[in-house]
């Protein structure tokens, strides 16, 4: 069963490509969509990522969450509704 997750404190330069390609290493990716400010088309640093199971999930959380990204120590979790 597909499993979503919440990206946070990506960095600016991050496309979608680019959080797809990180978490495809850590099982099938379903969705990443980045969000953006709707006036400037900036990311908000944020993402969500749709994993093809849940225990893909689990193995992207273990292995992303408080990883350095450049500078940034991003946070991976289960997204809430």
């Amino acid at each position: 069963m597909e499993k979503r997750l919440y990206v946070g404190n990506l960095p600016l330069e991050m496309t979608e490509d680019d959080v797809h390609e990180l978490f495809s290493a850590h099982g099938q990716v379903i969705s990443a969509k980045l969000i953006l400010y709707p006036d400037t088309g900036i990311s908000r640093q944020i993402a969500f990522v749709s994993m093809s199971s849940e225990e893909e999930a689990k193995n992207a959380i273990e292995k992303l969450d408080k990883s350095k990204i450049g500078e940034n120590e991003i946070k991976v979790n289960e997204a809430r509704p």
